[in-house]
């Protein structure tokens, strides 16, 4: 059984930095890729950012040039730092892990940004 922690939200100034973290736990082999997605409310779940399993990275339009997203293989945990956030980047952040041909989910992390 595969599962997912997120840890890292909470309320954040404009302007300021979080780093969010996701852990995976269980029988994890031949990931395709790890990542983050949000959701806003009233509007649909999103990408983020992702790190595929060579290491190259992709980031949506939105966050790019002030996310980084990254891993730690030993502990099958994936980072993602964002920085100068915007009340836009509010939403749950559920962390997304690509196993074979099959897609696990952890349970979200409130991100706040306060103008």
């Amino acid at each position: 059984q595969v599962q997912l922690v997120e840890s890292g939200g909470g309320l954040v100034q404009a302007g300021g930095s979080l780093r969010l973290s996701c852990a995976a736990s269980g029988i994890i082999a031949s990931i395709n890729a790890m990542g983050w997605y949000r959701q806003a409310p009233g509007k649909q779940r999103e990408l983020v950012a992702l790190i595929f399993s060579a290491g190259t990275t992709f980031y949506a339009d939105s966050v790019r040039g002030r996310s980084t997203i990254s891993r730690d293989s030993a502990k099958n945990t994936v980072y993602l730092e964002m920085n100068s956030l915007k009340p836009e980047d509010t939403g749950v952040y559920y962390c997304n892990l690509g196993l074979g041909t099959t897609n696990y989910w952890g349970q979200g992390t409130q991100v706040t940004v306060s103008s």
